[in-house]
């Protein structure tokens, strides 16, 4: 397992910046590129298509071998008998695996004044969803890159692992932490918790991203759960190209499928004012498909990166719950000292991938020193 050091390279596997449009096919069976005086832009049928071209870098990822038939999560999520809880349960169990995780986004409504739609974005990656803490009514999920690139000579490197986001699911959750804008987040009462679970996401470096409440359902032989209204932070793939708006509110579902899972977003992009007064700009469609793999190995990879980390991942995931706990309300500064807050934690996480032995009173105090930095 090699660790990923490249700041260039981290953005773009973090934000999904610079990876391929697709698996590599072989040449016989590469498609052909699109006439040139023809296309199709979805939701778009009367725009040029050379102008809306997906973008999205052009690393080139190591092929995978897909899943055949159906995963033994989704078989126990089929069983008869089974109790809406743990119905639930297993439905959000089922997204643990290994991954080639695709996203597409798309801007499908205009809604400020000579409106013209950015070009799509498209990116994929591979993937490693593990459990980290599974207490009954509360299930933890961590999400790290696990990547491995082809050089110039084509051959394969890697694994190069990244920890990635992680999302934590509530039952009947009574409080959520909601972004404000300007990043900042308040503690609120969830609406009306029965029957309902939380899903609580986290940037990579474990900071809070947002968290909504909503309720699954298991009807036909389909398990998915539809979210409430959420506003958040702009994406990374958003942030580095956007300045005219500063949240994206929308409504999430989650809908587990035979060989994985599918996110669907439909979000509504918008400025907010310090008075908090709204201007909304436009709409996106977005559409993220995990797809279970069985080769490339992931799990190897991320288990040597995690046996070294692990502790010091814990220790930040603490002292964000005793934050998150003991405030109403708090705020953080996009950087402190020249770094952002995920540079800080990545390059003391790749200092222990190298460490003889562990030290978990400098991990402790690494980790809490950083996040105060952090915080207004």
């Amino acid at each position: 397992m090699r660790p990923l050091r490249s700041l260039t390279l981290f953005l773009a596997v973090a934000g999904f910046q610079s990876l391929a449009a697709e698996e590599p096919a072989k040449k016989e069976e590469k498609p052909k590129a699109p006439a040139p005086t023809k296309g199709h832009v979805f939701a778009w049928p009367f725009m040029d298509w050379k102008e809306m071209q997906p973008r999205g870098g052009m690393t080139q990822g190591s092929e995978v071998t897909l899943l055949k038939g159906s995963k033994d999560s989704w078989k126990r999520l089929q069983e008869s008998g089974l109790a809406k809880f743990e119905q639930d349960r297993r439905a959000i169990l089922a997204m643990i695996g290994s991954y080639r995780v695709s996203f597409d986004f798309t801007e499908t409504v205009g809604l400020a004044e000579d409106f013209k739609p950015t070009r799509p974005y498209f990116s994929w990656g591979t993937e490693h969803v593990s459990l980290v803490e599974d207490k009954g009514e509360f299930i933890s999920l961590q999400h790290s890159l696990v990547m491995y690139f082809k050089d110039e000579k084509g051959e394969t490197q890697g694994p190069h692992v990244m920890k990635h986001w992680r999302q934590d699911w509530t039952w009947q959750d009574p409080e959520m932490q909601v972004y404000q804008g300007d990043l900042t987040w308040k503690k609120t009462p969830t609406p009306q918790p029965e029957g309902k679970w939380t899903q609580a996401v986290f940037q990579v470096d474990d900071s809070p991203r947002y968290e909504v409440a909503g309720a699954w359902n298991h009807e036909g032989g389909l398990s998915i759960w539809r979210s409430e209204n959420c506003p958040r932070p702009l994406p990374r793939r958003e942030f580095t190209i956007r300045k005219d708006y500063n949240v994206l509110e929308g409504i999430h579902e989650i809908s587990i499928t035979p060989n994985g899972w599918v996110h669907i977003q439909n979000n509504r992009k918008l400025q907010v004012s310090k008075d908090g007064s709204k201007k909304y700009l436009g709409q996106e469609l977005g559409v993220d498909r995990y797809e279970e793999i069985t080769a490339p190995d992931l799990a190897t990879g991320f288990n040597a990166y995690w046996a070294k980390t692990n502790g010091y991942w814990k220790d930040v995931r603490d002292t964000w719950a005793s934050i998150l706990k003991e405030r109403d309300s708090f705020s953080m500064k996009d950087t402190y000292d020249g770094k952002q807050l995920y540079e800080a934690h990545f390059g003391y996480a790749a200092k222990l991938e190298e460490a003889e032995k562990p030290d978990p009173e400098a991990d402790l105090k690494h980790a809490k020193e950083t996040i105060d930095s952090f915080l207004n």
